[in-house]
């Protein structure tokens, strides 16, 4: 009898033992199936994915080592002098926009129609919620552009307001984050680039690599430009910030190597059109099964189909934001962070 018992004791640890060891087959095979795939979308023949990833990471701040994780640098300089923008040298041609911003009630497409039909009860601003492959965002109308203003941080030196706060603050209805950020050692998160306000510089340092300064001038136009601070406020420039790329000036979209240099991220964009009218576009991104983002090729095409005639890019990534009725409407996930961002200034609607 003791003898069965011991062999019926062996037989189950045999069972167990095996049991194991299948699991971690399974479980082997399952990595190693991800990592040949990893590998094969990184060192295969098909460019789109190696792309992505490397530009994607070093578009970010603090996630560049993803980039590293398979390439070295002179991989990574190769793909990303084939993802470049090519803007215009241009600046803006103020006489062809003319504030109007009249609703006929004749569309020449859907994207109009969007535009130009007024929720009822509110001539000053409309959201389109926009949706395409792998993306959603929100699309902020803003009919009267002198009912924009740039609006700073109280403690600009101390990280920043976030935008609904900002919002809040200046006793604003909508909003969008604007300026980038650098890192000082003496007062951490600070504006990157050119501010102007009312039309005075209250911060100069050097212009991106792309862009340069989107500003509003006091005949409520928006104007991109490569110029200097001080050139800028001769212009008539009242309210500006400096980011890039500029995406379309004065109706021609900038070209495209690739996907532009950039990766899907999310995005936030401003854009005039024809008619005065401004286009505030935020794209949500880091979000699996929501919102992956935009490479800056769609961020320019979804601009077009709504009649930017100028437009830029903004700060994206985690700083995208857009609030409007006392909420917020979108804010970028990921990367380890949550919530909204501390932000230097915002335009805010009014």
């Amino acid at each position: 009898m003791e003898n069965n018992l011991d062999i019926i004791k062996e037989e189950i640890k045999v069972k167990k033992k095996n049991k194991k060891t299948k699991i971690w087959v399974i479980l082997f095979g399952i990595f190693d199936s991800i990592a040949i795939i990893c590998l094969f979308l990184m060192y295969g023949p098909i460019t789109y994915f190696r792309n992505l990833w490397v530009t994607s990471a070093m578009a970010t701040m603090t996630h560049q080592y993803l980039a590293y994780v398979f390439f070295d640098d002179d991989q990574i300089k190769i793909i990303m002098d084939n993802n470049i923008v090519i803007e215009s040298e241009e600046s803006t041609n103020t006489d062809d926009i003319t504030v109007s911003g009249e609703d006929t009630g004749i569309y020449s497409s859907i994207y109009e129609e969007q535009i130009l039909k007024r929720d009822e009860g509110n001539d000053i601003y409309k959201v389109i919620d926009i949706e395409g492959n792998g993306y959603k965002g929100h699309l902020l109308v803003v009919y009267d552009p002198s009912n924009i203003d740039l609006v700073q941080a109280p403690n600009i030196k101390y990280g920043g307001k976030q935008l609904k706060t900002l919002v809040e603050l200046n006793d604003g209805l909508a909003g969008i984050n604007a300026s980038g950020f650098d890192y000082s050692e003496e007062f951490g998160y600070i504006p990157s680039g050119i501010v102007i306000m009312d039309g005075k510089v209250v911060w100069d340092s050097k212009l991106p690599k792309y862009g340069g300064i989107i500003g509003f001038t006091r005949d409520n136009i928006l104007v991109l430009t490569k110029s200097t601070s001080e050139e800028a406020v001769n212009m008539g420039i009242k309210d500006a910030v400096s980011f890039g790329p500029f995406l379309i000036v004065n109706g021609e979209p900038a070209q495209f190597k690739g996907n532009g240099g950039y990766g899907i991220a999310p995005r936030t964009a401003i854009g005039q059109r024809k008619d005065g009218i401004v286009l505030m576009l935020v794209i949500d991104g880091r979000r699996p099964g929501h919102s992956l983002g935009v490479d800056m090729v769609e961020l320019t095409n979804i601009l077009l189909r709504y009649g930017a005639y100028n437009a830029s890019n903004l700060d994206g990534g985690g700083s995208s934001s857009i609030v409007a009725n006392g909420e917020i409407l979108s804010v970028a996930g990921g990367f380890g962070y949550k919530g909204e961002r501390y932000l230097p200034n915002a335009f805010i609607v009014k």
